[in-house]
């Protein structure tokens, strides 16, 4: 049995202004692509795996919109590992940008989960057929007003 319990006592209630609109809509959002700009999101998911094209390693970011627009919609960063120092300041430079500073490389998958969950403010740019996600800053909540303490920027939820 069900701890959920459904009453049908709001007739009260008449929807039915809201009947030409609903009807017309879309069952689920429209998935089109997220155009370039700053977003703020959510890290869901930081993976150590390797590249399919080249079989070095690297680091896969899930990337959750979360706000100004396309909420919900999730980004890719996909961060290949080469023994080069231009690559190699790229990775230094995004874990930081997520609140994570490793001394070794090698103490990452130490340390993935520690970037889970936080909130980052990414851009996202396209030349041709290419796209390029940014991390540009850790957002760090401010825990009485769930604002953005190094911005002020409200975030929604």
């Amino acid at each position: 049995m069900s701890d959920y319990t459904y009453s049908s006592s709001s007739s009260d209630v008449d929807l039915a202004a809201f009947d030409d609109e609903f009807e017309t809509l879309p069952e689920e959002p429209e998935a089109g692509e997220i155009p370039d700009g700053k977003y703020q999101a959510r890290i869901e998911n930081l993976e150590i795996t390797r590249s399919k094209t080249s079989g070095n390693p690297m680091l896969k970011w899930k990337l959750r919109i979360i706000a100004p627009q396309c909420a919900g919609r999730i980004l890719w960063r996909n961060s290949v590992l080469r023994n080069d120092p231009e690559s190699l300041r790229w990775i230094k430079k995004d874990l930081a940008t997520a609140g994570l500073r490793v001394t070794r490389l090698s103490e990452l998958p130490a340390h993935v989960e520690h970037v889970i969950g936080r909130f980052v403010e990414i851009a996202k740019a396209t030349r041709g057929e290419y796209e390029s996600i940014y991390l540009n800053r850790l957002i760090e909540l401010d825990a009485t007003t769930g604002q953005d303490a190094t911005a002020g920027d409200e975030l929604p939820f």
